[in-house]
């Protein structure tokens, strides 16, 4: 088992993210958990008011709300607030992709599908079994897995790390030019905060930060494949890029994603 999510490139080169223990993984979801477990009561106090014109269909619909709150809520908020449920956020925990990426849609979807199988065993009360359970398989899981992940992380290729606020750094030590021309395209470069998770920002950081120390080849290499991730993410004019050299580029993306003023 280890702490850290390491990331290494096709060059050699590592970057960590430090991983989220059992313990306060399972403090968010207790936090998640009471959440649920509000908005299921609101919806079942919904649905007894449809009980009035038919009781079988009020309970159809308290079942199918139910099941759609249960899932959903972690589905919309991972995907809303990329990879953070209420709990995730007051805790400073986030899902990301095993290599670092940004999460995909199917990503979210099959994880929070898998938390009915790492909920096992289900909760019996009064004779009677209910959700959430006691999520001791997917516990289990988290223990012996090398990366802490539950079943559903393992099914979608996620971890959960610590998540580390992305505070204005010193960017001067960046060498940045004073004129950006990224910057003159606010539209995009707002689509590129919006699209850039804060994992692939960092990466991008941590790599400029750290340039003197890689050997020129793979310092090259290393800007070029950054370049082309950010490069699909959002496209600029040609006249915007093609005078920059990929770390140039990328200076020029940092210093958009960072800097909060212009």
């Amino acid at each position: 088992m280890t702490s850290e999510l390491k990331i290494r490139t096709p060059e050699g080169i590592e970057f960590a993210l430090p991983l989220a223990g059992p313990v306060t993984r399972a403090l968010a979801c207790m936090l998640d958990l009471a959440l649920v477990s509000v908005l299921t009561k609101a919806v079942i106090a919904a649905a007894l008011l449809l009980a009035l014109f038919s009781k079988d269909f009020a309970v159809a619909i308290a079942i199918v709300a139910i099941f759609v709150v249960q899932v959903g809520y972690g589905i919309f908020c991972e995907w809303f607030w990329r990879g953070q449920t209420v709990g995730k956020r007051l805790l400073k925990l986030r899902v990301v992709d095993e290599q670092g990426l940004r999460l995909e849609f199917s990503q979210v979807v099959i994880r929070n599908l898998m938390r009915f199988v790492d909920m096992l065993p289900p909760l019996y009360i009064a004779g009677v079994i209910g959700f959430p359970g006691l999520y001791a398989v997917g516990g289990i899981a988290c223990f012996l897995s090398r990366r802490r992940q539950r079943f559903g992380d393992l099914a979608a290729n996620t971890v959960v790390v610590r998540h580390r606020p992305l505070l204005e750094p010193d960017l001067d030590q960046l060498a940045l030019g004073k004129f950006n021309s990224l910057r003159e395209y606010g539209h995009l470069a707002a689509r590129l905060r919006q699209r850039v998770s804060p994992c692939e920002a960092g990466i991008a950081l941590e790599a400029l930060l750290r340039r003197d120390s890689f050997d020129p080849p793979a310092r090259v290499s290393l800007f070029a494949d950054i370049a082309a991730r950010f490069k699909s993410l959002v496209v600029f004019p040609p006249e915007a890029v093609e005078s920059l050299t990929d770390e140039q580029y990328l200076r020029n993306v940092v210093d958009v994603l960072f800097r909060t003023r212009k």
